[in-house]
């Protein structure tokens, strides 16, 4: 099943979970095990990432097609412009789709540690909206099938690190959206108004496809200092007063973590979103909490 046809007459939330392929043979492991955690969670699908300059994207396939040829549930891979020539790109799509994966999470991909600026590989994209028109003409030409693939793309709620402007982000979010993609995956946030006025002036774009909050649960509070250093989300003043009292407790951390995803998450939903993208982080004992705590908003007595 392809991203739209989740979302086509939906009859309630579409809830997904990201995972990422580990650097080592005891964290493949680790997550081999929680795999099947995560999915006992019932979500949608499942999608795949892969790491700087693609290397982890062996892994990233391997794990995709587990998921999906084991367990029988549907599952993406991402897709990034970085490293990768317009044939390389051609021979990564032909064996996503020999593998019956049938979605794409279509990214420009971050630059190289160590470099602020991202420079285009040699005969390949500087951007995503590219990499989307690549994939609809890899369709036609070697598939011969149009919109064989469900392509997201990401979506930034207080906009892209390196865009001047929210306005302008969005001015690009609609160029890839016009190229082909068929939903759009946000990066992480922790306050939910900045989702509202994103969704609200996408849809002043004419932006019709289905916008996901992407939902990160913390778990440490130097790694979501970290990741939020680098990607550009804020955390709010009272949830940042919190973290402070858990900066050498990882236990107290996720507690918060988790506290604050139930109350972003019910409030998305209570607001009509018409899904959920939880960055799980290959963990499932706080997903699971949460998925708890969230499912009659999911699925309500009728």
């Amino acid at each position: 099943m392809r991203f739209p046809d989740f979302f086509k007459c939906a009859k309630r939330p579409i809830i997904s979970f990201e995972i990422f392929p580990p650097k080592t043979e005891k964290a493949l492991e680790n997550l081999l095990q929680v795999i099947p955690e995560l999915i006992e969670l019932s979500p949608d699908y499942i999608t795949v990432t892969y790491g700087a300059m693609g290397s982890t994207r062996e892994k990233t396939l391997e794990i995709a097609s587990l998921i999906k040829q084991h367990y029988n549930m549907e599952t993406a891979c991402h897709l990034t412009c970085v490293g990768a020539s317009q044939r390389e790109i051609d021979n990564i799509l032909m064996r996503i789709y020999k593998a019956g994966i049938q979605n794409i999470v279509a990214l420009r991909g971050d630059p190289p540690r160590g470099e602020r600026d991202f420079s285009a590989p040699a005969d390949g994209y500087s951007y995503a909206y590219q990499l989307v028109e690549h994939i609809r003409r890899f369709e036609k030409t070697f598939i011969g099938q149009e919109n064989f693939f469900g392509i997201a793309v990401a979506g930034y709620p207080e906009k892209h690190i390196e865009a001047p402007s929210l306005e302008e982000d969005i001015l690009h979010l609609k160029r890839k959206v016009e190229a082909g993609a068929d939903i759009v995956i946000t990066q992480l946030f922790f306050n939910n108004e900045f989702y509202f006025n994103f969704v609200k002036k996408a849809k002043a774009l004419n932006i019709s496809v289905p916008i996901i909050p992407g939902l990160m649960p913390i778990v440490s509070v130097r790694q979501i200092k970290r990741i939020t250093s680098m990607c550009g989300a804020t955390i709010p003043p009272s949830l940042q007063e919190e973290l402070e009292e858990a900066i050498d407790d990882d236990e107290k951390a996720s507690e918060i973590g988790i506290r604050q995803c139930i109350k972003q998450a019910r409030e998305l939903l209570e607001n009509g979103v018409p899904g959920l993208h939880f960055y799980v982080l290959n963990k499932s004992q706080h997903i699971s909490r949460i998925m708890s705590a969230i499912k009659p908003y999911i699925y309500p007595k009728s």
